[in-house]
């Protein structure tokens, strides 16, 4: 009974204590108080505050630019980024079910300047979308059932650009002509492979890797979030870089390359031809039926070196080459 009647004592219980023990008591409620209490902070101080620790790595969401109601002249060139969402891999057979694109200015020297229109539309397609697909875009029957995309809004922003950007452009670039000619004869630029992603200290190419290094993370594989979030990519500036990744993207694409067609090889030295990056066309693309590479002009000359000495073991072999330009890279 005694130990039921302290308890509701209270702070008459806490006077009978001797002061000794009063004065401990108001010590650990003290230093209680100190350890939980949270110091007045918004929110910037508070990120400062956790990323200055060194323990914590904060991810903002990317909030998308805006669009431009004024237009900087210093940005006379004009590029798309371009995202599209399909029923499968295959642009014979397979279909647009979305298109996302943003259009940019920019200068001669790849600094972006101004969001100057969006497009995003969803495309009914002649098949149920497969689960696969739903589960990876989280785009449903239900939500493209009559839908269509807008040619002529997407036409607005394609006939002025100067390029085209796709993050896989070897798979956007094929699906896109495919569904229109607006996209044929425009020069393309894929920020995957043309962009020397590792020697700008990320660990992988995959777009989600890249958003994530890069401090930021947003809803993945709606067409246009992954434009906008490969727009902020490409504009990151890193203290370490002496230009941003769209600047490095913008000069690979005036470059010309080679692509080389290894026209019977010995098979049996296909493994050494795979192992340095040669894939294999079956010829049905109206390619030669060969292992191709594609390199640097500059770097033709090597290239045929390695197939006369360490694969024909002929001074004289003459495989056949193709000249490219970003008007003709990436088609299917």
């Amino acid at each position: 009974m005694k130990a039921q009647y302290d308890m509701f004592l209270g702070d008459e219980a806490t006077a009978a204590q001797p002061l000794a023990e009063q004065l401990s008591l108001e010590k650990s409620r003290e230093l209680t108080g100190r350890r939980f209490a949270v110091p007045s902070m918004d929110e910037e101080q508070m990120v400062a505050h956790l990323t200055g620790s060194g323990r914590y790595r904060i991810l903002r969401k990317l909030e998308p630019r805006p669009v431009a109601t004024s237009i900087s002249p210093d940005f006379t060139l004009k590029a798309v980024i371009l995202d599209t969402e399909t029923t499968g891999l295959n642009y014979r057979k397979d279909e647009i079910i979305e298109i996302g694109a943003i259009a940019f200015t920019f200068n001669g020297q790849g600094e972006i300047g101004d969001v100057t229109g969006v497009y995003g539309g969803l495309q009914q397609p002649s098949i149920s979308i497969p689960a696969e697909i739903t589960r990876l875009t989280g785009i449903t029957d239900a939500m493209v059932e009559g839908q269509a995309i807008d040619i002529h809004a997407l036409r607005a922003l394609i006939d002025p650009v100067d390029l085209i950007i796709a993050h896989n452009a070897g798979f956007d670039r094929p699906f896109c002509e495919a569904f229109s000619g607006i996209f044929s004869n425009k020069p393309w630029a894929c920020s995957n492979t043309e962009v020397d992603w590792s020697a700008r200290g990320f660990e992988g190419t995959k777009l989600g890797y890249l958003i994530g290094q890069a401090g930021f993370f947003h809803d993945g594989h709606r067409a246009v979030d992954d434009c906008f979030a490969l727009l902020e990519v490409l504009a990151r500036r890193d203290g370490a870089q002496l230009s941003t990744a769209f600047a490095e993207l913008h000069l690979a694409s005036q470059r010309s390359r080679v692509r080389i067609f290894a026209e019977n090889s010995p098979f049996d030295l296909k493994d050494h031809l795979k192992g340095r990056g040669y894939r294999w066309s079956d010829g049905s693309d109206g390619r030669p039926k060969s292992w191709w590479i594609e390199v640097d002009e500059t770097a033709l000359a090597e290239e045929l070196h390695y197939l006369r000495t360490d694969i024909y073991h002929y001074a004289e072999a003459d495989p056949p080459t193709r000249h490219l330009t970003a008007f003709d890279r990436f088609r299917g």
